[in-house]
C-alpha cells in the first residue's frame, strides 16, 4: 500500500508542476523567448531530444515536476554572440514578461477548475452553501440550540458564503475558546449564538482539537451548467479559504506547525486512496489550486515575487539592481529551505 501511496504521490505532484512549467514554457516560446532546454522530471537526463526549434526535449531521472530554462530569465546571463538579444527574456516587452511569469499560476488554476468541473459531472456537485445538516445529540452546537437545515452567515464576524470557509474559520485559534455564530433559520430569522465547543483529544497525534458538533448538509446536484457553475464557485471557495490561512499564519491564528509538507501530502493521498477515486481526483485539484496561489504570492524566489520586481521597475522607470534583485531571491529561497524543513520535522513526528 505504501510503495501506491508513493507513487500516486509522484504522479500528482508531478503532473501539478509539470502543468505550471509547462505555461512557462509555452508562453516564452510564442513570444520568442530562447529557450535551452524543457525537462520533465529532475536530476540526471535519462533521454534527450533535440527538437526542429532547437530545444533540447529531456526525460529526467526524477519524475518530479520538470523546469524550464530560458535565455535571460532576469537579465542577459548568457552568450550574447550566440544568442541575439531581442530573444532575451529580460529584453521583452513588460508585458510579455509579465504573462511568461504568470503563466504557470494560471494553468494550474485552469487544471483544477477542469477537474472539479468533470467531477461534477461525473459524481454531481455538492452543494457549497454552509448549511448544517447532521447534529450530533448532546454537542456544543446542539446545546446552543441550533437545527438542521440552519445556515451560518458568519464566524467572529467573518461573512461565510461556503462550508470551506466555515471549516477554516472554526479550525482558526480563538482566545477564550468563544466562537460567535451569525444563523439563518429555514424561516428567514437571524440569530446569534456564542459557542464554546468540546475539547477532544485526537489518538493519533494526542492533541487537543476542538468539537462543535454537527456536519455540513449534503446536497448533491447534477447537469452540464450546474457543475460548470460548481467548478468556479468551488474554486473561488478554495481560493478564499487559502488566502484566509495565509493571511491567518501570519496574525498566528493558525499555527505553522498545522502546515504539511511532503509527508503530510503522503499521509493525505494515502486516505484519499481509502475514500475512493473522487477524492484522489479532488486532491490534484485542491493542490494544483495550492501550488498556484502560493506561486502568485508577492514573495522573493516565486512567480509572483518576479511580477513584483517587474511591477516596481515599471513604476520606478528602470530596471531593479541585478545584485539586490539576485540577493533578494537567494535570501528568501534559503528561508523557504528552512520553513520546508521545519514543517517536515512536525509531519514526520505526527506521522
Amino acid at each position: 500500500m505504501w510503495f501506491i501511496t508513493l507513487i500516486l504521490l509522484i504522479f500528482i505532484l508531478g503532473l501539478i508542476i509539470l502543468v505550471h512549467e509547462f505555461g512557462h514554457f509555452i508562453t516564452a516560446k510564442k513570444a520568442g523567448v530562447y529557450i535551452h532546454e524543457f525537462s520533465i522530471g529532475m536530476g540526471p537526463i535519462i533521454k534527450t531530444h533535440k527538437g526542429k526549434d532547437g530545444i533540447d526535449y529531456n526525460l529526467r531521472a526524477f519524475p518530479i515536476g520538470g523546469f524550464v530554462s530560458m535565455a535571460g530569465e532576469v537579465y542577459e546571463d548568457d552568450d550574447t554572440k550566440k544568442i541575439p538579444k531581442d530573444k532575451f527574456m529580460c529584453n521583452k516587452k513588460w508585458y510579455q514578461r509579465v504573462i511568461i511569469l504568470a503563466a504557470g499560476v494560471f494553468n494550474n488554476f485552469v487544471l483544477a477548475i477542469v477537474i472539479l468541473f468533470f467531477m461534477a459531472l461525473i459524481w454531481g456537485a455538492q452543494s457549497l452553501k454552509p448549511e448544517i445538516g447532521e447534529i450530533i445529540e448532546d454537542s456544543a452546537v446542539a446545546n446552543a440550540g441550533l437545527v438542521p437545515g440552519d445556515t451560518i452567515l458568519a464566524i467572529n464576524n467573518h461573512k461565510v458564503f461556503s462550508w470551506d470557509q466555515a471549516q477554516i474559520l472554526l479550525y482558526m485559534e480563538d482566545k477564550d475558546n468563544t466562537y460567535d455564530f451569525k444563523i439563518e433559520h429555514q424561516n428567514g430569522q437571524v440569530d446569534t449564538y456564542k459557542i464554546t465547543p468540546h475539547k477532544i483529544k485526537n489518538e493519533d497525534t494526542g492533541e487537543e482539537q476542538n468539537q462543535f458538533g454537527f456536519k455540513i448538509a449534503t446536497n448533491i446536484e447534477r447537469g452540464f451548467f450546474t457543475s460548470l457553475k460548481y467548478a468556479f464557485a468551488k474554486f473561488g471557495s478554495l481560493i478564499s479559504t487559502m488566502w484566509l490561512t495565509v493571511v491567518n499564519l501570519f496574525t498566528g491564528k493558525i499555527a505553522l506547525n498545522n502546515l504539511s509538507g511532503p509527508v503530510g501530502i503522503y499521509q493525505v493521498v494515502g486516505e484519499s486512496i481509502s475514500v475512493g477515486v473522487s477524492q484522489v481526483v479532488y486532491l490534484i485539484a485542491f493542490l494544483s489550486i495550492n501550488v498556484g496561489l502560493i506561486n502568485i504570492l508577492p514573495i522573493p524566489a516565486f512567480d509572483g515575487g518576479r511580477i513584483l520586481f517587474l511591477i516596481i521597475e515599471k513604476i520606478k522607470g528602470s530596471p531593479i539592481n541585478q545584485n539586490f534583485e539576485n540577493w533578494c531571491h537567494t535570501i528568501f529561497f534559503f528561508l523557504l529551505i528552512a520553513l520546508m524543513i521545519y514543517i517536515t520535522i512536525f509531519d514526520i513526528i505526527r506521522f
